[in-house]
């Protein structure tokens, strides 16, 4: 190009210098090299205005014939239309790739702006959500998803954990959505119908329930008769006694096991379908903290109660108590050192409530935690016996908090204790409870 630009100028500069040796020869100098400039004015404006009608007509038109310093800006705009346009075909093709292997997943997948205005969505987005393509695009997402928990959800930013919603389309399917951020806070929204799933839960619920309700009959009765036998062990011949206490041990571990799989499966079933009232906090911990005081021997721990906050917050009243309940008992089965300590609170911190137990008992490999409110999951299998649990009370503890939208955050360490802390949000706050904090 350089090359072409150079060879233009000399060859102007010397059809100009000609003009004007011929002005200065025939004496009419200005005149000629009014003439020579005038003319190459009008050529390049009729090249201007071939290009512009070139430029106009389209990208792949062949470029106007010319000469010169024109003629390579005609062959040089071409030739990068052409690589645009193969970029654009190339480009597109992965569009058109990615749109077509996407349509292919059953899982819904919309793509919208910040503000929730609706870009592109595959086909499963239409089935499981009934989405119109294009009479839907642009529209905000909020206005067809109508479920006030997607508008918060969406609008949080707080995306570590998927949201479940009835399908618009049909209320008997459930949705699972996940939204991702990406660009300048676009969203990309997931749905995966899980009803299989919800259905396969509910029937394990079920199953544990109606199980669980079948053995209470035998199991009783089974106590009953060990109970009568126990009291007249004096007329059994001894080897019978410890035969029978290990017997009525262990039903009564039944029964406890029993009672903790109906109480789970109860705070399960319920989920938030219940009628949430303010709880009086303060006479619900000093309650618990005076039973716990009645459970106490010689060797256990001493218990503290330190309530630094007036909060009440909406809530079921019976769960709560389970929860907390499940807790302190725990920290006391695990401080069994005479000396220890459990320590229970009731504060504010920022924008929640919390409550916490603290014990100085023997603590919990980090490892372990993670997995703690499993159902019968035990960091110590070899406690199990000797303490008697049944391995149920933190999954009880994690589904009441579920059910009170709060969290369980658990700290400890070997051989110094742990702390477990149950942290409601501001949204749990009664009135009171705000105009306090």
């Amino acid at each position: 190009m350089q090359r072409h630009v150079s060879l233009f100028i000399n060859r102007l500069v010397l059809a100009l210098t000609v003009i004007a040796v011929i002005g200065w020869i025939t004496g009419f100098f200005w005149e000629f090299v009014a003439l020579g400039l005038l003319s190459y004015l009008c050529w390049t404006v009729l090249q201007a205005c071939r290009l512009h009608r070139w430029l106009h007509e389209g990208l792949l038109s062949d470029p106007p014939v010319s000469h010169g310093l024109w003629g390579e800006l005609f062959d040089s705009i071409y030739r990068l239309q052409l690589r645009q346009q193969r970029s654009h075909d190339s480009l597109q093709a992965l569009i058109d790739r990615v749109q077509e292997s996407t349509n292919s997943l059953s899982e819904a997948v919309i793509m919208t702006d910040k503000s929730g205005s609706m870009d592109w969505w595959n086909e499963a987005a239409e089935k499981l959500l009934g989405f119109r393509y294009p009479a839907d695009r642009g529209v905000l997402i909020h206005n067809l998803l109508r479920a006030p928990e997607f508008k918060q959800y969406f609008q949080k930013k707080r995306y570590d954990e998927p949201l479940q919603l009835r399908s618009p389309r049909n209320s008997d399917v459930t949705l699972q959505i996940q939204i991702t951020l990406f660009g300048e806070d676009d969203r990309l929204i997931l749905a995966q119908d899980i009803s299989r799933l919800v259905k396969l839960e509910q029937m394990r619920r079920d199953f544990v329930s109606n199980v669980s309700h079948e053995l209470r009959t035998p199991l009783t009765v089974i106590s009953g008769y060990l109970e009568t036998l126990l009291d007249h062990s004096e007329t059994l011949h001894p080897r019978w006694d410890k035969a029978l206490k290990q017997m009525q041990s262990q039903s009564a571990r039944m029964e406890a096991l029993i009672t903790d799989l109906l109480l789970l499966s109860r705070i399960e079933n319920q989920g938030r379908d219940f009628v949430a009232k303010p709880v009086r906090m303060s006479g619900l911990l000093q309650s618990i903290h005076h039973d716990a005081n009645a459970l106490r021997s010689e060797d256990s721990p001493s218990i503290e109660l330190s309530i630094e906050s007036d909060s009440e917050i909406y809530g079921d009243e019976t769960q709560l108590r389970s929860a907390f309940t499940n807790l302190v008992v725990n920290a006391m089965k695990y401080t069994p050192k005479p000396g220890g300590k459990v320590r229970m609170r009731w504060y504010t911190e920022g924008n929640q409530v919390v409550f916490s137990v603290e014990d100085t008992g023997i603590g919990i490999d980090p490892v372990h935690i993670p997995r703690l409110t499993e159902r019968f999951y035990r960091a110590d299998p070899s406690r199990h016996s000797s303490s008697g649990g049944t391995g149920l009370g933190l999954a009880i503890v994690k589904h009441v908090l579920l059910n009170h939208e709060a969290v369980l955050t658990i700290e400890s360490t070997l051989g110094e204790g742990s702390c477990f802390q149950c942290r409601f949000p501001s949204s749990r706050f009664t009135p009171k409870a705000l105009k306090a904090g």
